[in-house]
């Protein structure tokens, strides 16, 4: 009897701790299940996530220089893009095209842990260590307009063909020079992703043209007032100068104020990347002929709306390229081409 009653307590006892057993194990990994989830939703730098939803997500916009239309026509269409999406989205950009500049902007930007950053790296590797560093605490990286070196910085990489619009500049200044004479390439500085792609482009298509020397690459670190000396100094060294091409906006403008300032509007022709205000008024003018138009709202939105794949778990594109027109004084008033015209404010 006494055994008997043993062995049936035994028995409970034995039943009892594999019902706790059960219970903790059961318990363990629903934790764990949960800390994954959690893992999953914060975003850890790759194209994919958890399902989820883009509504309330923390995103920072970075652009390249502040007070450029090209990048404030970019923020105003991103910034409307994430409204309708219903992020909390801000934006801010350097004073100027440095590295010195944009670093702290990142690393103030970094401590505020975003969700999702778009940035316009002002160099292909100087500020890569930073964004690895922001990407892998778990900020989503959406690349627009610039780009870094190391490929695996970044969910999105979102452009112009830089290459294509060189070579569309090329062939319209040598068709406006004849195919003959002296062309200069003014631009930013090494080591910009999209300038350089943009001489590259233009180097290699003037190529075709034998009766037209290519003069060696002028940098004016992205400041009108230069680009206007450089101008005036390569018309004093070369006659017979007939065509430049201008890397970007700033450089555009001080290239026209410096043919205009030495006489020479109109008789050396000029072909410039972007359409800012300045830019269109110049081509109004005749100082500018040729101005090579990116797209850079496109490149605002199509951001969020990547960001916004990620952060609800669908598909992300690597790469996205936008598009581009050429502007001339006979084709600006027509709608397809003047919506292309840059912004000075939202």
């Amino acid at each position: 009897m006494t055994e008997s009653l043993v062995t049936k307590e035994d028995s409970v006892m034995g039943s009892i701790r594999s019902r706790r057993r059960l219970l903790v194990a059961v318990g363990t990994v629903l934790a764990l299940g949960a800390g994954a989830s959690a893992c999953g939703s914060s975003g850890d730098g790759g194209g994919s996530g958890g399902s989820g939803s883009a509504k309330g997500k923390k995103v920072r916009l970075i652009t390249g220089v502040k007070s450029d239309p090209f990048y404030i026509t970019m923020t105003c269409a991103a910034q409307a893009e994430a409204k309708a999406k219903g992020m909390d989205f801000t934006a801010d950009g350097s004073a100027q095209w440095d590295v010195s500049v944009q670093r702290p902007l990142l690393d103030s930007t970094a401590a505020s842990r975003p969700d999702g950053l778009l940035i316009s790296p002002v160099d292909t590797s100087a500020l890569t260590p930073s964004l690895k560093q922001i990407q892998s605490a778990g900020t989503k990286v959406a690349l627009v307009d610039t780009t870094v070196t190391d490929t695996s910085v970044g969910i999105t990489r979102i452009s112009s063909d830089n290459e294509k619009g060189g070579r569309v500049a090329a062939d319209a200044l040598a068709k406006l020079m004849n195919k003959k004479g002296s062309v200069i390439v003014i631009s930013v500085k090494p080591g910009v992703s999209t300038t350089d792609a943009r001489i590259k482009g233009f180097t290699e298509e003037m190529a075709k043209y034998p009766d037209i020397k290519v003069l060696p690459t002028l940098y004016d670190n992205d400041l009108p007032a230069t680009a206007a000396s450089q101008i005036q100094s390569t018309l004093a060294a070369h006659p017979d100068l007939g065509g430049v091409f201008a890397g970007n906006t700033n450089t555009g403008q001080g290239i026209a104020t410096g043919l205009k300032q030495a006489g020479k509007e109109g008789a050396v022709k000029v072909a410039a990347f972007d359409a800012e205000p300045d830019e269109i008024a110049s081509l109004k003018a005749g100082t500018l002929q040729v101005l090579v138009a990116q797209d850079p709202a496109a490149i605002g939105r199509q951001a969020v709306d990547q960001l916004a794949n990620a952060f609800e778990g669908k598909s992300v594109s690597k790469s996205i390229g936008t598009n581009m027109v050429a502007i001339t004084k006979d084709n600006m008033n027509e709608p397809t081409v003047s919506k292309y015209f840059y912004k000075s404010q939202c």
